[in-house]
């Protein structure tokens, strides 16, 4: 029996109700944790200065989620221009990484920008900093302590790239086709705070201006994210 027959494939309008819902049940769940966390911390009776610095945290970690959900979201509805250019690229990544550098510092991770200081990206010089702060914060928690992240800028006839590498702990390479959806998590990366968000508007931004985005790695091999873009 095909799919005509069973009615099982869904027209536009059904297909978008099942993405909505299902990304409301996501968001829901994501908010609901960080917030049944601070309330049973009020609750424990602990000391107060301590608690009201872990409430602080997990109030701050809800506001980023929601921060990231709209910059998303406003991404997806084209209200935020993408494509601005060329402009040229490694002095947004050096300026990034340095507004990083205390960070890294505590992370114990090294962040090390090169590549062709001509090399351009079709990006505004806001998405290219989004990209490389997602990229660098992406590392900064789970790469883990004693590593280090490169940005690096690469350029040929036929295209240009934006490849971030790091040596740290890696991911399942079962875990690599889902690394760009909306809050996934690997196993490891469930431990650490963070919206999981950050690679999926990586991508969004990168695909927007006409790139592609892969990821390779494995566990002890480190994580690397090759953003694509044509060349002219």
């Amino acid at each position: 029996m095909n799919e005509i027959e069973t009615g099982a494939t869904p027209g536009p309008l059904e297909a978008y109700e099942e993405l909505r819902t299902g990304f409301t049940a996501v968001v829901s769940h994501e908010l609901r944790t960080p917030l049944a966390r601070a309330l049973a911390l009020i609750e424990s009776g602990s000391n107060p200065a301590e608690v009201l610095t872990k409430v602080r945290a997990e109030i701050e970690e809800m506001t980023a989620l929601v921060d990231d959900v709209l910059f998303l979201a406003e991404l997806e509805s084209g209200r935020a221009v993408v494509a601005f250019g060329p402009a040229k690229a490694l002095p947004e990544l050096e300026r990034v990484a340095a507004e990083h550098a205390d960070r890294a510092d505590r992370a114990d991770v090294k962040l090390d920008v090169s590549g062709d200081r001509e090399a351009e990206l079709p990006l505004r010089p806001r998405m290219l900093a989004v990209v490389a702060e997602n990229l660098i914060e992406n590392a900064l928690r789970y790469a883990g302590p004693g590593t280090t992240l490169a940005l690096v800028l690469e350029r040929d006839p036929e295209e240009t790239r934006l490849v971030a590498v790091d040596d740290g702990v890696g991911i399942d390479e079962s875990d690599l086709p889902r690394l760009f959806e909306r809050f996934f998590r690997s196993d490891r990366a469930r431990a650490s705070r963070g919206t999981g968000l950050g690679l999926a508007i990586v991508k969004h931004i990168v695909t927007s201006a006409g790139g592609s985005v892969e990821a390779s790695g494995g566990p002890g091999r480190g994580l690397e994210i090759r953003c694509r873009f044509p060349a002219g």
